[in-house]
Parts: C-alpha cells; sequence; structure tokens
C-alpha cells in the first residue's frame, strides 16, 4: 500500500508511504501509558499493517467507497493512528470533533455515550498489547476483535487525491498536509527526528500525528504523562523535540 508522493505529500496516504518507504523496520509510533505502564513500539510495517486491516475491514466489511464518513471519539493513541490513517487510505472523510452520524464510528470504551448514530459502530478498549475487551457494549463490535481478520495489504480501487476532503469540514488533503508541513517546519521537525508528544497537551491529530509523519520523523507519544519520567524519557528514546 506504499504511495509515493515526492511532489510534495499532497494527500495523508502518500505522506505515509513516504515516511515508512526509507527504512520500514525502524520504530515509527511508540506509545507509553505512565498510567498503566504500557509501551507498545510500531515499525513502520507494523503501523502499515495495522492501518491496511483498517482500510479493508472499511471496505471490504463495511462496504464503504471514498466519500463517506467516518466519527472518531478517541484519545490520542497507536490504534487511533491505525485507524486514522486507515480511514484516510480508504477515502473516507473524517469528522474526529464531536460527530453526531457516521457511516462509520470508532468510540472508546470508556466515550460510549459520544458515540454518533450509524450503521457501523466499532469499540476500542485500547487496552495494552491490543487485548479484546471481556463485555462489548450492544450495538457495537470490538475493534481489535473484528480488525484482525482483514488483510494486512490494502489496494484502492481509487487511490486517494489531494484535492480529496479529508476531513467533515471540507479539509482537503492538500491542505491537511500543508498544514501539517507547516507545523512541523515552525517546529524545526526533519526526517532524523523523533518527537516526545505529551497527549493530553496535543489531541489533534495534526499536532500529534501528521505533523511528525509530513516530516518523516518518528514519535514517542505519552497519555497520562508522569512529568518526572520526562528527563529519563527523553534520554532512553533519544528525543530530539518535544511537541505540544
Amino acid at each position: 500500500m506504499v504511495i509515493s508522493a515526492k511532489d510534495g505529500f499532497g494527500n495523508v496516504p502518500a505522506a505515509f508511504g513516504d515516511a515508512i518507504a526509507s527504512d520500514p523496520t525502524r520504530p515509527l509510533l511508540t506509545f507509553y501509558d505512565d498510567a498503566t505502564g504500557e509501551r507498545t513500539e510500531l515499525s513502520g510495517t507494523t503501523l502499515e499493517n495495522w492501518v491496511a486491516k483498517t482500510a479493508n475491514l472499511l471496505v471490504d466489511g463495511c462496504g464503504l467507497m471514498a466519500g463517506d464518513s467516518a466519527g472518531i471519539v478517541l484519545p490520542p493513541h497507536w490504534q487511533t493512528a491505525a485507524v486514522l490513517l486507515g480511514a484516510w487510505s480508504a477515502g473516507l472523510v473524517v469528522d474526529h470533533t464531536n460527530p453526531t452520524a457516521a457511516e462509520v464510528a470508532f468510540v472508546a470504551a470508556d466515550r460510549i455515550g459520544e458515540a454518533p448514530d450509524g450503521p457501523d459502530r466499532f469499540v476500542l478498549g485500547l487496552a495494552p498489547m491490543a487485548l479484546p475487551l471481556r463485555e462489548v457494549p450492544a450495538g457495537f463490535v470490538d475493534y481489535v476483535a473484528e480488525v484482525r481478520g482483514h488483510g494486512d495489504r490494502f489496494q484502492p480501487v481509487t487511490r486517494v487525491r489531494d484535492t480529496d476532503p479529508a476531513l467533515a469540514d471540507g479539509t482537503t488533503h492538500a491542505e491537511l498536509c500543508g498544514a501539517a508541513r507547516e507545523l512541523a517546519a515552525a517546529r524545526g521537525i526533519g526526517p532524523t527526528d523523533r518527537v516526545l508528544v505529551d497527549a493530553a497537551a496535543a489531541p489533534d491529530p495534526l499536532t500529534w500525528l501528521l505533523a511528525p509523519l509530513v516530516a518523516g520523523a518518528s514519535v514517542v507519544l505519552c497519555a497520562n504523562l508522569d512529568p518526572t519520567t520526562l528527563d529519563r524519557r527523553r534520554d532512553a528514546e533519544r528525543i530530539t523535540h518535544v511537541l505540544s
């Protein structure tokens, strides 16, 4: 599913493809949760597989097409990255700011009450090691249990275009990637950087996911960040920038 965009990263799937193309084995996204002690590290290849499985779930499992909508009610998390990138790879339009209705919804288990209406609704427990939920709320399907059965290679029927809408407010892929490039440039982030992101301070995927992605940097995403661990984590993860 690697799609190149050497002309300037005009769409999210192309930006993702180029971010992993040079070295698919390097850590691309490392996730910490200081409340649980979780540390999950995903190489470009591993994240690509999760993204492909999600896109296949949406297209083959849900029968969705480019232009359909995805409501996302999830915190910054490595599984959220897979959901967002999978939705964009499938050509879906993402609404991650209080969606009320969508063709498909992805919702954190502790935010079920915020779930938008729609025919397909997936719940994510966001447990360490991607463990499935012990009990699935009525009207929902466990994302982790369902997505694993789908292929880890995705071939879109129609590739995403730069001018296609990426967000529910009409923002195009080109505009979204352009904003991410501007943010990365303003923070001096480049392809050799390792960027620590405090999830609580940077809930917008433009900041915690897309800005490092379009720059070709790797991300250390920290949920429930314990300030006392920050210096030690900077050293252990070879952090070059902190983004919030």
